[in-house]
């Protein structure tokens, strides 16, 4: 389905896909029609697939996760046999910009990177950034904890370098991060997970948010909520199935 909409990045115009727009078996065949996408494929699909095959995983045949840190800016990208449950860690990118500061998005016009457990649900091959990848926020907890009239949206992972509350990447990490959620989903994966946290919750930087931000109950709260995923994850390298109770506070099973 094609439709305009307004990034929460930067206001411009811009064509999106819905996740569901495609059949999986012809998603890769229609991406690689756009120029940029099979640019991308031109210059980064070895070393892209060499990034898998080094932890002895196929990019065609791997499920991919990605987990962004805030205050250190950087991205995961883990990846696991579509049929495992294990995910491997394949690659971290260092984040070359993004708005805003420690603490979730609660309204449109703050500026601010999410903070939440979310999925990529659309992506755009002709973005203004290079090339970009849509995560469901407002999600389920969102819909709860922030402004109920104008959370605000349109927040992305794209290249370009260039953020207003999104994910920027220069265009070199965003070629093999596009590439990776490409072969994913050609290969049938339906939900890429990204998981996005203030700071890694092993890190000094993470207690000396604590302690900046003591006051505020409710957010220290809402990060230990975060934590308890990350750790959950931590322990396993395997996804929890995870839910949104009343409160918009994450479950974890």
């Amino acid at each position: 389905m094609l439709s305009f909409v307004r990034f929460g990045c930067l206001s411009v115009a811009v064509i999106f896909w819905s996740a569901t727009s495609l059949p999986k078996e012809n998603f890769k065949a229609e991406q690689l029609k756009f120029e940029r996408v099979k640019a991308a494929y031109d210059e980064k699909e070895v070393a892209t697939k060499k990034i898998f095959s080094d932890k002895g995983l196929n990019a065609s045949q791997s499920a991919i996760l990605v987990r962004v840190f805030k205050q250190e800016k950087e991205l995961e990208l883990w990846a696991k046999p579509l049929k495992g449950s294990r995910f491997q860690l394949l690659k971290t990118y260092r984040i070359c910009s993004a708005s805003g500061g420690a603490g979730p998005k609660r309204r449109m016009g703050d500026n601010q990177v999410p903070e939440g457990f979310y999925t990529i649900n659309r992506w755009n091959p002709q973005s203004s950034f290079h090339l970009s990848l849509g995560i469901n926020y407002p999600n389920a907890s969102d819909m709860v904890l922030s402004d109920r009239k104008n959370p605000g949206g349109d927040i992305f992972i794209h290249g370009d370098c260039v953020s207003i509350g999104c994910m920027a990447m220069t265009d070199d990490p965003i070629k093999e991060i596009y590439i990776a959620f490409v072969e994913a989903t050609t290969a049938g994966q339906a939900r890429i997970p990204v998981h996005i946290s203030p700071a890694r919750p092993e890190s000094l930087a993470w207690e000396k948010l604590r302690i900046l931000h003591r006051k505020d109950a409710g957010l220290l709260a809402f990060w230990q909520n975060l934590k308890t995923g990350h750790d959950a994850f931590g322990k396993s390298h395997a996804l929890p199935r995870i839910t949104v109770d009343a409160k918009g506070l994450y479950l974890f099973e």
